[in-house]
């Protein structure tokens, strides 16, 4: 296209302007800068790193992901932790002498022990004075789909489509360096990609061939782009993974929120299983509530998985997201929240405390700041349950190896 390159940045600049303050087909990206210290420097001693629930094969295993991500990265790159600005050499040693430690110790207070030894201990500021984090989960979900649409399988799951365009500002001007937008050429002009309310009520993608498998039911497709990623079961045994590839640039909206402001849902009663089970006894409001959240997102078929943004597959329980503006990716991490208590037929009976090592191996859309973290749970039945009802207060810390 001839594009008068300084017209398009007065339009994509005026465009950011005109909708930061509604609903906006992008987000700015703002840099770290050195007086936002989101991690501060802790006493070893106040952190329970004792009191880890899981298995070692487990944590072995997501040490050994992030790693792998460690190696893909030029030896110049840095990460930030706290006021830090640290190489990622020493962010592999980090890992890499974790994980002597985990296999030169045969018991959780050993091993917390040596940490502590060898270790900085960073905790995020939170979302207030108490320094607390809200935890949520997420997990893969499991969909019965067809290559083919018919009467049963009607709605589609789109691959990315040939006219979204991703633009970086700051390519184009200094001053605008962080402001991404993300649009579609029309004709001479670039304008906001599609919403949902486009894609799904109005069928703007429909027949173009982007068009992965269909489903039969539209709130599991819902939740699917909610998670990022999941497995379409087909007719015939055979599973396709799905994972995350594109985002049509409008902000995501919760339509939890929505149904408390509108009475639908009590929200002391909202839950993931309990917007399923409305917007299911209510199929008629189907429509208005998913347009609400007007962000879209787009697959790709995948082999392994389900990988998180740091490119490497994420372990059940181990793996968390943050906000990877502002968070070391892959970074070697400690939390502390609470658990479900399940009974046999999968109720939830209460919450028990618990501590954990996990990687910052993911990032989500709503997670924004220093005061939101998402757990990854896994796939199955019990993993969508804890995933939906996980809306509990706790601690963020992450690990650095001494100098």
């Amino acid at each position: 296209m001839n594009i008068n390159v300084d017209r398009l940045l007065v339009f994509l600049f005026s465009l950011t302007l005109m909708v930061a303050a509604a609903c906006a087909p992008s987000r700015v990206v703002t840099p770290v800068t050195e007086q936002e210290e989101f991690l501060r420097v802790v006493d070893p001693f106040s952190v329970p790193l004792e009191r880890d629930d899981l298995a070692r094969s487990l944590l072995e295993e997501a040490l050994n992901h992030s790693l792998s991500y460690y190696e893909r990265l030029p030896e110049e790159t840095t990460f930030r932790f706290g006021p830090e600005e640290v190489q990622v050499g020493r962010v592999k040693r980090s890992l890499r002498t974790f994980l002597t430690l985990l296999n030169e110790t045969t018991s959780w207070e050993e091993l917390a022990d040596r940490v502590r030894e060898n270790f900085v201990i960073y905790r995020s500021v939170g979302r207030n004075a108490e320094q607390e984090v809200l935890f949520t989960g997420y997990f893969e979900p499991i969909i019965q789909g067809s290559l083919a649409p018919d009467e049963h399988f009607r709605y589609p799951i789109y691959g990315v489509p040939d006219d979204l365009v991703n633009i970086d500002l700051g390519l184009f001007r200094d001053e605008y360096r962080g402001v991404k937008l993300v649009g579609r050429s029309e004709g001479k002009r670039v304008v906001p990609y599609y919403n949902r309310e486009a894609i799904d009520s109005y069928g703007k993608l429909a027949g173009k061939g982007y068009e992965l498998v269909w489903v039969a039911d539209p709130v599991e497709r819902f939740f699917l782009r909610i998670q990022g990623s999941g497995r379409i079961r087909l007719l015939n045994g055979e599973s396709i993974r799905l994972g995350y590839a594109a985002k049509n640039g409008w902000p995501w909206r919760p339509i939890g929120r929505l149904m408390i402001e509108e009475g639908l849902i009590p929200k002391e009663a909202m839950s993931m299983q309990a917007i399923r089970r409305y917007l299911k006894q209510n199929p008629e409001k189907m429509p208005d509530i998913f347009s609400y959240d007007p962000s879209y997102v787009f697959f790709q078929t995948e082999n392994g998985g389900p990988f998180g943004n740091i490119a490497v597959p994420l372990t059940p329980g181990r793996s968390i997201a943050t906000d990877s503006s502002i968070f070391p990716k892959g970074a070697l991490a400690f939390i502390e929240c609470q658990k479900p208590v399940f009974a046999r037929d999968g109720v939830i009976l209460g919450w028990a405390p618990f501590g954990r090592f996990v990687l910052n191996q993911d990032t989500g859309g709503a997670i924004r700041g220093p005061g939101r973290v998402d757990l990854f749970w896994g796939s199955g039945p019990f993993s969508r349950i804890a995933a939906g009802h996980l809306k509990h207060p706790g601690s963020l810390y992450f690990l650095l190896l001494k100098e």
